[in-house]
């Protein structure tokens, strides 16, 4: 079965809009993913959850990508930079942790599901 990442129109477009270098690293990262999703429970990436939907969080630097598994292998919705989720918790006043803060902020669920509209923008 040939494993696949799929990023959805808006993650596309956050990585096309970083340096070359950049992307290539990001991409590098996905190396070990395959072999992650297939064989474990994804206990050591970040996890969020609401209304059933289940996303992992992927650091890479100073980057977050948030994914979840798909019958083909993963599907990217977002990757967003440290600094963005910051501000992100800092405008919503949330004074938990980065994972569970996000979980419970109805915010970050419609920024994720954006991705089912269109690119953001800008």
């Amino acid at each position: 079965m040939q494993f696949q990442i799929i990023f959805n129109p808006i993650s596309a477009s956050e990585l096309a809009k970083m340096p070359r270098e950049l992307q290539l690293n990001i991409l590098g990262e996905f190396r070990g993913l395959p072999h992650e999703v297939l064989t474990s429970d994804l206990q050591h990436f970040g996890k969020l959850e609401r209304h059933g939907k289940i996303l992992h969080r992927f650091r890479l630097g100073d980057y977050r990508v948030y994914f979840e598994r798909h019958d083909l292998g993963v599907v990217v919705h977002r990757i967003l930079s440290r600094n963005t989720l910051k501000d992100f918790l800092f405008r919503s006043s949330l004074p938990t942790g980065e994972d569970k803060a996000l979980e419970e902020n109805p915010k970050f669920w419609e920024m994720i599901e954006a991705a089912k509209i269109g690119p953001e923008k800008n």
